[in-house]
């Protein structure tokens, strides 16, 4: 399987710096849970299900990406995407893992976890969380992120949809019916911000009409700690 990361184009544009009554100190931030599955993983129901259990909780952001390099053993997801496997990949250098495996969750960009290992995700779960402010608002087709103060990071936007059923009739799942949840759809990195306060302007014609919300992710350099992260639906 490669590591050649999947580049994604994207519409951005740079308002004047943004004064947010709380950009100057830390606030409670949602946790933001990444799984990576497949739907030929035979391992990976388990932590689908825990996935939609979390997705239900306040305070969470959960993100299902599904990888393509099992898709030529048997069963090609639907759902699988060369940019999810491409974060993966990312993951697996920024913390010296050996290798890629489903399913794995990574806990606010920091923590890696298998992802049917209930005691070890909730365990994870209970860290306390701070981040910086990010506002999400939209208003004729344009998605506005407004950051306030905080360390120089990169912004990427997630589109991805909800609650999905697939029958699935080869592979390890075959004869299974398997449920999924926060599907990613599109994976839009923004680019490097240096801290300061700052509104993005984001043309929300370039999602997929599949995704049905946004999350804007706010991450350390080279897929550090996630510092800040908003979600807002479509519609």
């Amino acid at each position: 399987m490669g590591r050649n990361a999947h580049i994604i184009g994207v519409a951005l544009g740079l308002a004047g710096p943004l004064l947010l009554g709380a950009a100057a100190g830390a606030e409670p931030m949602p946790v933001v849970v990444e799984l990576f599955t497949s739907q030929g993983c035979s391992s990976c129901p388990p932590a689908d299900r825990l996935l939609g259990e979390l997705a239900k909780r306040p305070g969470i952001i959960t993100l299902a990406y599904h990888i393509d390099y099992w898709d030529r053993l048997g069963w090609k997801d639907p759902f699988s995407l060369k940019s999810a496997t491409a974060r993966q990949n990312a993951y697996v250098a920024a913390m010296g893992l050996k290798t890629l495996y489903t399913p794995q969750m990574v806990i606010n960009g920091t923590t890696d976890v298998v992802g049917f290992d209930r005691p070890a995700v909730l365990a994870a779960l209970d860290a306390t969380r701070d981040g910086m402010p990010v506002h999400l608002s939209r208003a004729d087709g344009t998605l506005t992120i407004e950051l306030g103060a905080g360390a120089p990071a990169e912004v990427s936007l997630v589109a991805y949809s909800g609650e999905t059923e697939t029958r699935v009739t080869r592979g390890e799942n075959a004869g299974r019916i398997l449920k999924d949840t926060s599907i990613v759809r599109a994976v839009h990195p923004l680019g490097r911000w240096d801290g300061t306060p700052k509104a993005i302007r984001f043309d929300l014609s370039a999602l997929p009409d599949s995704a049905s919300t946004v999350a804007v992710l706010v991450q350390g350099p080279g897929l550090g700690r996630i510092l800040g992260a908003a979600t807002i639906p479509l519609r």
